[in-house]
C-alpha cells in the first residue's frame, strides 16, 4: 500500500483480541507499518482469558466428570468419585491458556514486525490516539476492543458479591451452590459444567425459554440435558431483590444448597416472582454463588469516541457499515465492540474484511447471512443461516425436514442418540435457506452445511458423497438423501421408469 509518512502508522489497532489480532497480523504481512494497543497486560482479549477457551476447557472436565458417573450404562464398574478440586481444574484451564498464549504473544506479533504496546487509549482527534501516555497517529484506525459483561439495574445485584466470566474459572473451590442469571448461551454452559462437577445449579431467566435465538424445539432438547442434570430452571421469572445472607437455614418455598463450601461467609439470596411453570407465584432461592450471565455490553469506555467523530448505536457499539467503515470512513471496527455479532470468528471475519478495505484498498463487504454460532452444552446445539423463528419474523414461507441422531449408528454406539439434525428449505423446493443441530458435536456437525450453504453445493452432490461408516456426519448426507429423494422416488419418477423399462413394481 502506498505509505502516509506524515502519519506514525498507516493502521493503529487499538485492542488484542481475535478481531484486533488477525487485523494486524494480516495487515503487517502486507508491509503495512502496524501500531498495536492493548490495554491488559497480554494479548488474547476476553476469548482467550475469559470465555472461548477457559469455558470450553471447563466443559470438557466436565463431560470427563459426567462419563464416570454414567460408568454403567457402558458395561463398567462404577467408580468412587471423591468431590471435585476445583484449585486443580483451574490450574488445568490456566495450563491450556498457557499453551495459546504463546501463539498470541508480544514476541510473535513483533516478528511480524507490528508495534505493540500496552496501555489505555483515547482519541484525541479522528487520526491521533493516545496510548498510555504516548500519542500515535494513523492514516487508518481499527477500534476492536471487543465487550465486557452486561451488568443491568437489578434490584440489589451492586449489593451482593458476584461472579462474571471474568472471575469464574479463577475460583478457589467449586461452589456447593450456583445460582445463575441468565438464559443464554453462557449462562447455559456453566449452568451444566458446574452441575456435573457437583454444584446444586439454578438457572434464573426473564424469558419464557432458554436460547431464545434459536428454534424452541431445538433449545428444548437442551433444556432436557440441562434438567437431566440437575439444573433447576425457573424461566418467565423477575428479579425482585438480591441481597447477602449469613443464614444458612432455608424455609417454605426456598432453595439451600448444600452445607459447607462457602468461600464468602455469605450466601446470596435471590427473592424471586415467577411467571410460568409449576413454581409460579413468589419464591426465594439461596445459593453460595451468584454468575451474572446476562449477555455482553460493547466496550467503548474511555476511547472518547467523540473527539474522533464516531458514533454509536441505540445498543452502545459503534456503528459499521457493511465493510466495516464507522461514520469516519479510515476508522474501522470489528468484533464485540459493534454490538451485533458478538462471536470471535465472526470477529476474525469482519478482521479480515479490515484488512481488505484498509489495507488493500478492495471493497470487500462483510457477510453475516450465514454466519454460524454453536452453544457447547451436551449435547450441542449449532445453527446457521435461517431458522424456523426467523423464518416467520421474515414472512417467509418453508417446509422443514428433521432428521434424528437415533438413526445415526455413531450416535447409538457413543450412547448419545439424543437430538436432531433440522433442513429449512425454501417452501416447495430443495434450496436450504438453514441448518440446525443439536445433538453429539453438533457444531462438528455442522461445518460440513457451512460449506454447502457457502459454496452452493447442491443437496444431490451431498447426498451422493462417500461418508465413511460409522460417523457423525453420515447424518448429513442422509438428511439431505431423503429431502432429494422425495423427488428421485416419486410417483412422477416411477411412471417414467414404467414408460422406459416396462418396470411394474
Amino acid at each position: 500500500m502506498a505509505r502516509t509518512l506524515r502519519h506514525d502508522a498507516d493502521l493503529l489497532v487499538i485492542g488484542g483480541g481475535a478481531a484486533g489480532l488477525t487485523a494486524a497480523a494480516g495487515a503487517a504481512r502486507f508491509g503495512a507499518r502496524v501500531v498495536l494497543a492493548e490495554r491488559e497486560p497480554a494479548l488474547g482479549g476476553d476469548c482467550l482469558h475469559h470465555g472461548c477457551v477457559p469455558s470450553k476447557t471447563l466443559l470438557a472436565t466436565a463431560r470427563a466428570r459426567h462419563v464416570m458417573r454414567r460408568a454403567a450404562y457402558f458395561g463398567l464398574p462404577v467408580p468412587e468419585l471423591d468431590p471435585v478440586d476445583f484449585a486443580a481444574v483451574a490450574r488445568r484451564i490456566r495450563e491450556v491458556q498457557a499453551v495459546i498464549q504463546r501463539h498470541d504473544s508480544p514476541q510473535r506479533f513483533t516478528g511480524l514486525g507490528v508495534d505493540v504496546r500496552f496501555g489505555p487509549a483515547r482519541f484525541c482527534d479522528p487520526h491521533t490516539v493516545d496510548i498510555g501516555g504516548r500519542r500515535v497517529s494513523a492514516a487508518r484506525i481499527l477500534v476492536a476492543t471487543g465487550s465486557s459483561p452486561q451488568l443491568p439495574p437489578l434490584p440489589g445485584l451492586d449489593s451482593v458479591p458476584f461472579l462474571t466470566n471474568r472471575e469464574l474459572f479463577s475460583l478457589d473451590a467449586l461452589p456447593a451452590s450456583l445460582l445463575v442469571l441468565g438464559g443464554g448461551p453462557m449462562a447455559c454452559e456453566m449452568a451444566q459444567a458446574f452441575a456435573r462437577l457437583g454444584s446444586q445449579v439454578t438457572m434464573v431467566l426473564r424469558g419464557p425459554r432458554i436460547l431464545p435465538r434459536d428454534d424452541a424445539d431445538m433449545a428444548g432438547v437442551v433444556h432436557a440435558a440441562l434438567a437431566a442434570d440437575g439444573v433447576r430452571v425457573l424461566a418467565g421469572a423477575t428479579v425482585k431483590m438480591l441481597r447477602a445472607v449469613s443464614d444458612r437455614h432455608g424455609g417454605p418455598g426456598e432453595s439451600v444448597g448444600p452445607e459447607g463450601n462457602d468461600a464468602a461467609g455469605t450466601c446470596v439470596e435471590a427473592e424471586l416472582e415467577v411467571h410460568q411453570g409449576e413454581g409460579r407465584g413468589p419464591l426465594l432461592v439461596r445459593a453460595d454463588r451468584l454468575l451474572a450471565a446476562l449477555g455482553r455490553t460493547p466496550e467503548i469506555a474511555g476511547l472518547d469516541l467523540a473527539a474522533a467523530g464516531v458514533t454509536t448505536a441505540r445498543h452502545g457499539g459503534i456503528s459499521v457499515d457493511q465493510r466495516m467503515r464507522t461514520s469516519q470512513p479510515h476508522i474501522f471496527a470489528a468484533g464485540d465492540v459493534t454490538g451485533d455479532w458478538q462471536f470471535t470468528h465472526a470477529a476474525g471475519h469482519e478482521a479480515g474484511v479490515v484488512v481488505a478495505n484498509a489495507v488493500l484498498r478492495l471493497p470487500r463487504r462483510a457477510d453475516h447471512a450465514r454466519m454460524p454460532w454453536c452453544t457447547f452444552t451436551d449435547p450441542e446445539l449449532a445453527s446457521v443461516g435461517c431458522n424456523e423463528h426467523m423464518a416467520a419474523e421474515r414472512g417467509l414461507p418453508v417446509d422443514v425436514h428433521v432428521e434424528p441422531f437415533a438413526a445415526n449408528d455413531r450416535a447409538l454406539a457413543e450412547g448419545t442418540p439424543e437430538g436432531r439434525l433440522k433442513l429449512v428449505l425454501r417452501k416447495g423446493s430443495n434450496k436450504v435457506l438453514g441448518v440446525q443441530a443439536v445433538g453429539p458435536h453438533a457444531g462438528e456437525v455442522l461445518n460440513e452445511w457451512v460449506a454447502v450453504l457457502g459454496g452452493g453445493v447442491r443437496l444431490s452432490a451431498l447426498a451422493g458423497a462417500v461418508h465413511p461408516y460409522p460417523t457423525l456426519g453420515e447424518i448429513s448426507a442422509r438428511a439431505a438423501g431423503n429431502v432429494v429423494s422425495r423427488v428421485l422416488f416419486s410417483a412422477g419418477a416411477r411412471r417414467l421408469l414404467r414408460l422406459l423399462f416396462g418396470y411394474r413394481g
